[in-house]
């Protein structure tokens, strides 16, 4: 089966992970037809393991390994981006040029009581729509900034969860679907 990895924490201050070097380690934990996209974690890879929670485990331990520090491991199959994409979570939104629509990916299912839309304390970020491990969220730029989403993002959605912009998932699908 085809798998999307989305990986957070490979490009922070101090540390940038190539993705040459990425995708071997990949290879070396045994998966198969390994390519990435964009310098932002995104690896394609092939598994005949079907169970995500081994299949994670197996790239966390992997990568905590060889790079010495965490990384979250959001996985996801090609019919899922699809579905993701189909439900269109951003058609009612006014898209102005200090906004930014994300999908903010997720290890552990959200809580379906959360209460929509839910904005941040600082009013820069708000999710808008969920799906049992996907939050849709529009970031509001400050000053041309965006939002340093991390801590509400995590104490809302969990720790383990990685954000790309809404069109860049359109991308990344475009991408794993050209194999």
């Amino acid at each position: 089966m085809l798998y999307i990895a989305f990986l957070r924490g490979l490009n922070v201050p101090g540390r940038s992970v190539k993705m040459e070097y990425l995708r071997g380690l990949f290879t070396e934990m045994g998966f198969a037809s390994v390519r990435s996209y964009i310098q932002t974690g995104n690896v394609f890879f092939e598994s005949d393991e079907d169970d995500r929670d081994v299949l994670g485990e197996i790239i966390r331990t992997g990568l905590g390994d060889a790079l010495g520090y965490e990384v979250a491991v959001c996985l996801r199959t090609v019919p899922e981006l699809e579905a993701l994409l189909a439900l269109d979570p951003f058609k009612d939104v006014t898209v102005t040029d200090d906004m930014r629509c994300c999908v903010v990916f997720t290890t552990e299912r959200i809580d379906p009581a959360l209460e929509l839309p839910l904005m941040s304390p600082k009013k820069d970020i708000e999710i808008i729509r969920t799906a049992p491990y996907e939050a849709f969220v529009v970031w509001h730029l400050i000053n041309g900034r965006a939002p340093n989403a991390k801590g509400f993002q995590e104490r809302v959605l969990g720790r383990d969860a990685t954000t790309r912009f809404f069109h860049t998932v359109g991308k990344i699908l475009a991408a794993a679907k050209k194999g």
